[in-house]
């Protein structure tokens, strides 16, 4: 027996699985368009319990997430909003009673922020919504730099103010 594989119908066979590929996706992202679109506008926000209130464990490697509700909890329960924006848009808006860290100045800033609040105190850091690394890299900075409870408030200010809550401007 002499057997010998037909490469012939390779092509077509390839073609054929792109464009079922391609239909799939089409389809896919048609079905979930609203969706699609929220993502990419960063106006998605997490269903309620999905991020529960942060309790006293210590962080470890990652700041949590938290939404909008756990933010307000942790507020109430005396917990520091950091905001990681340059100061120009703190200055015309910010969370009540955050502190300005801007990321860019983290260096320079953070022995002054570690003699102001001590490593133990817990840290919800925000910035400018979904599309906004800032809040994140800061938080990982101050994770590494000894502070044990570091969240991210991924909605950030965008959210903040989307849900009517108050908001200070200047220093």
């Amino acid at each position: 027996m002499n057997r010998f594989l037909d490469y012939s119908e390779l092509p077509r066979i390839i073609l054929e699985a792109v464009v079922i590929l391609c239909f799939g996706i089409l389809v896919g992202l048609t079905l979930h368009f609203q969706l699609v679109r929220e993502v990419l506008e960063g106006k998605l926000i997490a269903p309620p319990g999905q991020h529960p209130v942060a309790t006293e464990r210590v962080t470890t490697g990652y700041p949590e997430p938290v939404d909008l509700q756990s933010v307000r909890q942790q507020i109430a329960a005396g917990t520091l909003l950091v905001d990681a924006r340059i100061e120009e848009l703190y200055r015309q808006g910010h969370l009540p009673e955050s502190v300005s860290l801007p990321l860019a100045e983290v260096e320079s800033r953070l022995p002054k922020f570690r003699e102001e609040h001590p490593l133990q105190t817990p840290i919800i850091v925000y910035c400018n919504g979904y599309g906004c690394p800032d809040s994140f890299d800061l938080a990982m900075r101050l994770l590494e730099s000894g502070y044990r409870k570091v969240m991210v408030f991924e909605g950030g200010f965008p959210e903040w103010e989307g849900a009517g809550l108050p908001i200070e401007a200047g220093e």
